[in-house]
């Protein structure tokens, strides 16, 4: 099995109140709905740093703010699609 069957079957649905542990070590990194997960998962486990690099650039990978937090913590049932790519937690936003 190659890293992206790996990452894809890695793949997970998770409730706030089950990251909200990796957000308070600053390992969340959230990710737009426009990107899958495993291609973030992929660039960062191949350490493609410009790819990543990009994504930062362009706000479509990044820390959660303060204010989504802030929702998230006010409503711990809330869900995620998840992939851990370590030390990362990868999270994207229920459509």
């Amino acid at each position: 099995m190659d890293l992206r069957e790996q990452l894809t079957a890695a793949q997970d649905e998770a409730a706030w109140e089950w990251l909200e542990p990796h957000a308070k070590r600053d390992a969340i990194i959230w990710v737009a709905q426009d990107i899958a997960l495993v291609d973030v998962g992929m660039a960062i486990a191949s350490d493609n740093t410009t790819q990543v690099q990009r994504w930062i650039d362009e706000q479509v990978i990044r820390k959660p703010d303060a204010e989504q937090l802030g929702q998230w913590n006010e409503d711990s049932s809330v869900r995620f699609h998840s992939l851990i790519v370590a030390p990362f937690v990868l999270i994207k936003d229920f459509d």
